[in-house]
């Protein structure tokens, strides 16, 4: 009686193998296609990751990862002794909290706006006008910015013009103003790209939902509040927990072009900090835990919100 179902489960594995050549051989092309990325990635993401033993050795160029002498957790012992690598730490989750707060407000509602348009040639124009500051390099937006909020600048000249202030405020040189110009900077640079996502998102959206709104009476506003944005919510949610797990990875072009030596202290984090010991020091060692920091902090802020994000119902990355 046993010996028929024994003989099935031989079986299954030999099909399931048929079957995963099939499909290989099928989806050839697309593997090809694939594969100069995955090459890509091999080289440029994965082998790398063979320098982190230099975090646990006083590493020496003249003699190489593999002979310079192993030091343990020595250079994580003097990181988290550090008071300069807390400032760092403190302004990086600063300003990368600002970031992902204001920056994924304002590009979900940029997306709903520009979904709502009707014009379509107005609607192209403004979508092509809100995607171009992505492309300019952060040099020129940094002066544009540091033009704008100088004391001569359009902004002090608006302000004293409606009498609202009477002297000039020093914006650039005031180190409780800094974070805040950085983030508003970026998110003016980035929010027009960032919302294409959440548009594409839109677009696949049932509109028979929306003419049953409509035939019941629904504005506009409450359509775009009870079923545009609750059909984007498992995009948002995605967005969201990436974004959470580069909140310590911010950078340092925006903080070192419009930082100057007053607002240093508000300035600096830890991609700057990490430069200027790892390379600026020649302390590659120190250089390297300090990189493997940020990516265990990142790993662990993603598993962290995917699985708050899982527990309260709205799926989540993994």
């Amino acid at each position: 009686m046993e010996i028929a179902p024994l003989v099935k489960q031989e079986k299954k594995p030999q099909k399931e193998k048929k079957i995963t050549w099939k499909k290989l051989k099928d989806q050839k092309v697309l593997i090809i296609m694939a594969l100069p990325l995955v090459i890509w990635l091999i080289i440029f993401c994965y082998l790398p990751l063979f320098g982190w033993i230099m975090a646990f050795q006083d590493y020496k160029p003249a003699l190489g990862v593999l002979e310079s002498p192993w030091v343990g957790l020595k250079h994580f012992k003097a990181l988290f002794e550090d008071e300069l690598f807390y400032r760092a730490l403190i302004n990086t989750l600063g300003m990368g909290g600002l970031g992902i707060v204001f920056g994924t407000a304002s590009s979900i509602a940029l997306a709903l706006l520009l979904n709502e348009l009707r014009f379509t040639r107005f609607k192209k124009f403004t979508q092509t006008v809100s995607y171009l500051p992505h492309f300019v390099s952060w040099v020129i937006v940094a002066n544009i910015v540091t033009t704008m909020l100088s004391t001569n600048g359009a902004l002090n000249e608006l302000l004293l013009s409606l009498h609202i202030i009477d002297t000039p405020i020093q914006f650039m040189s005031d180190p409780n103003k800094f974070w805040y110009i950085v983030t508003f900077s970026d998110v003016w640079k980035e929010m027009g790209w960032n919302a294409i996502i959440y548009l594409a998102a839109m677009v696949s959206i049932d509109k028979e939902m929306y003419e049953a709104a409509w035939v019941d009476g629904a504005s506009r506003f409450k359509q775009m509040i009870h079923i545009t944005l609750p059909s984007i919510k498992p995009i948002i949610l995605i967005l969201l927990i990436l974004s959470i797990g580069n909140l310590i990875n911010i950078g340092f072009e925006k903080q070192m072009l419009l930082g100057n030596n007053i607002v240093a202290d508000k300035a600096l984090v830890l991609d700057k900090y990490a430069l200027d010991y790892g390379i600026g020091m020649f302390r590659y060692s120190y250089g390297t835990a300090i990189g493997i920091f940020k990516s265990v902090v990142s790993i662990i802020l993603i598993f962290i919100f995917n699985n708050i994000a899982k527990k309260s119902g709205n799926g989540g990355l993994m």
